[in-house]
C-alpha cells in the first residue's frame, strides 16, 4: 500500500494560508479595526501644501504646511476655497486671490514719487532704496505743490480703498505712451 505523503503537506500549507490571509490588510473582509486602520496609514502620503495669497497690490505670500493626504478628494474639500495651481511628487501649491492689499502695505506702505516722477509705492517713507512697486509717469507740472510735496513725503496706505483712490487720483495726471494694464484685483494702472 502506497502512502499519499503530500496530501497532509498541502493540508497544513491550506491551513497556514488561510490563517495568515485572514487577518491580512489585504483581506477586504477583515472586521479587525486595527489592521484596516494600519493599511490606510501606509496609503496615505505627506507633501508640502503652499498656499499662495495674491493680493489687490500684487504682492504674493506664500505659506507651507505639511499634510498628510489620505485622499485628493479629502484635500480637496479642505482647500476648497482655493484654486489648485501646481501638484508633483514633493508639493502641491494652491492660490487665492484676496480682495484687499498686503499686510506688508497696510504696515509700512507709502506712495510717492521718484527722481523721475514715477508714481511708486515704498516700503516707508520714499526712498531711492526701499522701492516696492512702480506704476506710471506723473506730469508734475500739473499737480498742485501741496498735493507734490505729499507726493515726496510719502502717502500712507492703510486699505484696500485708499490704494485705489490714490491710484485712481494720479491716473488723471499721467503722462507719456503708457501701456494699461489690470491687477489681479482689478485695478487698472498705467505700467512704464
Amino acid at each position: 500500500m502506497r502512502t499519499n505523503w503530500w496530501a497532509p503537506g498541502l493540508l497544513c500549507l491550506t491551513a497556514f494560508i488561510f490563517i495568515f490571509f485572514q487577518d491580512s490588510p489585504f483581506n477586504k473582509n477583515s472586521g479587525d479595526s486595527i489592521v484596516s486602520a494600519n493599511y490606510e496609514l501606509m496609503n496615505q502620503i505627506q507633501r508640502n501644501v503652499i498656499l499662495e495669497r495674491m493680493y489687490v497690490d500684487g504682492e504674493v505670500s506664500q505659506e507651507t504646511v505639511k499634510e498628510t493626504i489620505a485622499s485628493m478628494e479629502a484635500l480637496r474639500a479642505k482647500y476648497s476655497e482655493w484654486q489648485l495651481i501646481h501638484m508633483d511628487d514633493k508639493k502641491i501649491v494652491f492660490r487665492m486671490k484676496m480682495d484687499d492689499i498686503s499686510p506688508l502695505l497696510k504696515a509700512n506702505g507709502y506712495f510717492g514719487i521718484t527722481e523721475e516722477g514715477v508714481l511708486t509705492i515704498f516700503n516707508g517713507r520714499p526712498q531711492k532704496t526701499n522701492i516696492i512697486q512702480s506704476f506710471f509717469q506723473i506730469d508734475i507740472g500739473r499737480l498742485e505743490s501741496k498735493t507734490c510735496e505729499e507726493l515726496k513725503k510719502g502717502i500712507p496706505i492703510k486699505t484696500k480703498e485708499n490704494f485705489v483712490e490714490v491710484l485712481e487720483t494720479f491716473k488723471t495726471y499721467s503722462k507719456g505712451d503708457q501701456v494699461e494694464l489690470q491687477s489681479a484685483g482689478g485695478i487698472t494702472a498705467r505700467y512704464l
